[in-house]
């Protein structure tokens, strides 16, 4: 949850919004608002949030907003494998994620550091790479604890 009074974060979206030069709306302000308490969120999550306090907005607006947000960037969507589109307002740096393949928690990772031979592509076909995504996928600590079958073989890390 955000530290910030409900009020507070309403109005941080606002100027958020007009900052990006995108209309100030209700259905914007409540998907922004519902963004910063819950980062990694999918559209329909954001939906289920954003019409308890906006009861009048649709899916297909909250849809148009998030591309909006993206195209303005506001915001950065993320697509794990299996898994719908999920959105978060962090933008602007190359981190990555650990997702749990048990419970589906997502946790932000700051990129690799060291040898990360994943970032440097061995053939960028003429590319110029600006970033790389990365995901990890595992147990996190209460899934690996809770399933003694996910536990990992013995002599592995």
């Amino acid at each position: 949850m955000s530290s910030h009074p409900a009020h507070a974060s309403v109005a941080d979206a606002a100027g958020e919004l007009r900052a990006a030069g995108l209309r100030v709306t209700d259905s914007r302000r409540a998907v922004l608002s519902a963004l910063r308490d819950h980062p990694h969120a999918s559209a329909d999550e954001l939906f289920r949030r954003v019409a308890e306090s906006v009861p009048q907005t649709s899916l297909q607006s909250v849809y148009n907003a998030l591309a909006d947000f993206v195209d303005a960037g506001l915001v950065r969507r993320i697509e794990p494998a299996g898994r719908p589109g999920l959105f978060e307002l962090r933008v602007d740096d190359n981190h990555h994620h650990v997702i749990c393949r048990a419970c589906g928690r997502i946790d932000d990772v700051e990129c690799a550091v060291g040898p990360a031979p994943c970032l440097t592509p061995s053939d960028a076909h003429g590319f110029t790479v600006e970033t790389a995504e990365v995901t990890f996928w595992g147990l996190c600590p209460a899934c690996a604890t809770s399933s003694p079958h996910h536990q990992p073989e013995e002599g592995t890390p």
